[in-house]
């Protein structure tokens, strides 16, 4: 299993975020806070109509107060229990959202990079993660 310890857990982390947050678009809460990944991924999962369990249970932890935080916390929950790909892949069905979200160069705008992606994380499914939440 994969655990907190393990340099390959980083990169894997490292390269998701990169993803999520590559040629995302600047956009602010009414607050002023600025919005990030988590802000698209929560917006994506409240769109099926399902409480997303990895969104509950993130929001409930009161020590994050950052998004940035928050989707790394979610990426985790995911991650452990082999949500990932799915979740993602409910995020990314509405072609408006990520015109809204993102810009042209994302590469969940683009048919084949997106599903190559999403087959990616779909095989990250068959893989134990044994991570503190």
């Amino acid at each position: 299993p994969v655990t907190d310890g393990s340099r390959e857990l980083h990169s894997l982390c490292a390269q998701l975020e990169f993803l999520l947050q590559f040629d995302l678009k600047e956009k602010r809460s009414f607050f002023g806070q600025r919005k990030d990944y988590w802000d698209f991924l929560c917006q994506g999962l409240a769109r099926c109509r399902q409480e997303h369990e990895g969104i509950h249970f993130v929001t409930s932890l009161d020590k994050l107060k950052t998004p940035v935080g928050r989707g790394r916390a979610f990426l985790r929950y995911c991650l452990v229990h082999q949500q990932l790909a799915e979740s993602l892949q409910l995020c990314l069905l509405d072609p408006e959202s990520l015109c809204e979200w993102y810009y042209a160069r994302s590469p969940f705008l683009s048919p084949k990079q997106r599903a190559e992606i999403l087959g990616s994380l779909y095989e990250l499914d068959c893989v134990t993660f044994h991570l503190t939440l």
